[in-house]
């Protein structure tokens, strides 16, 4: 089952856009200098430990440029991966095999990677509460891939866009007037515009935190670069009213610690902004 923002059309309209962006007017390499009868089948090879992520998606945009392609799978999404093994084969016209090639290692390299990362956090916080989420720290365009792959790693996803939820951040607040003036416009607004949509907001102190469990209104409070004792402070605080999510120069020495706190959410940046791409390679095993 897809998340939400994994549609057909949405798919289809990536793939096209990421084709059109790469072959333009044509393939003039592949063109030039493979016959057009041409058929071959070639393999998918992984050359890192890691977890696959974009299998499915690399399926689709094999299918998209060539329907006559045929592909055996050998391995899924979420499988771990071990450095040798072959996660498909792949058969058919060599013209279209070749031009679907780099669009397909691109998504696959940097969802894997997304996955492995994710995956390894994930470990990191076993046995407690605390689940690990991603942000809208996304490249432009490749967003829907990216937060699919956070999925595929056994991570959660934060707030698609802008439009699927309410995040009043310290900039937000600030230009509002404070945690209530912030908190009470964005009530009426919602209520204005017909928009029934969860409110989290940003709180850096404790002295925030006892503002706004006073004020009320919302879903999910962040905790933003709080200590360790501040945030086991403000759970405390917030005592179940609302879901909490820490936040903030989190990193793989701090995780456990943080998690440790009684958090709901862990949010990590890095999920999708730093991570190295899996090494994967698309090599030709046979000809016609």
């Amino acid at each position: 089952m897809y998340p939400f923002y994994i549609t057909p059309q949405a798919i289809q309209s990536f793939i096209q856009s990421a084709l059109s962006e790469d072959i333009g007017e044509g393939d003039h390499s592949t063109l030039g200098s493979v016959p057009e009868q041409t058929r071959v089948r070639a393999r998918l090879l992984i050359k890192d430990n890691g977890v696959l992520a974009g299998i499915d998606l690399a399926d689709k945009i094999f299918k998209q440029v060539d329907p006559s392609l045929e592909i055996e799978f050998f391995k899924k999404d979420g499988d771990n991966a071990v450095k040798g093994e072959v996660a498909f084969i792949v058969q058919g016209p060599a013209r279209s095999i070749l031009s679907a090639e780099r669009l397909v290692l691109n998504c696959m390299q940097r969802m894997s990677g997304i996955a492995t990362y994710t995956h390894r956090l994930c470990q990191l916080i076993e046995g407690t509460k605390a689940k690990l989420m991603d942000t809208r720290k996304t490249t432009p365009n490749f967003r829907m891939m990216e937060k699919w792959a956070v999925l595929i790693g056994g991570g959660v996803n934060h707030r698609y866009a802008l439009y699927s939820m309410v995040m009043l951040k310290d900039n937000h607040i600030d230009m509002a007037g404070g945690i209530r003036a912030a908190v009470e416009s964005t009530k009426k607004y919602l209520q204005r515009i017909g928009k029934d949509l969860k409110i989290e907001i940003e709180t850096r102190n404790l002295k925030e935190v006892k503002e706004i469990v006073d004020v009320g209104g919302v879903d999910v409070v962040m905790l933003d670069n709080m200590s360790l004792d501040d945030m086991r402070s403000a759970v405390q605080l917030i005592n179940g009213r609302y879901e909490t999510e820490a936040s903030g120069g989190i990193t793989e020495t701090t995780l456990r610690a943080v998690a440790e706190c009684g958090v709901d959410y862990i949010s990590v940046g890095a999920l999708t902004h730093s991570v190295k791409s899996l090494d994967l390679s698309l090599k030709v095993i046979s000809s016609q």
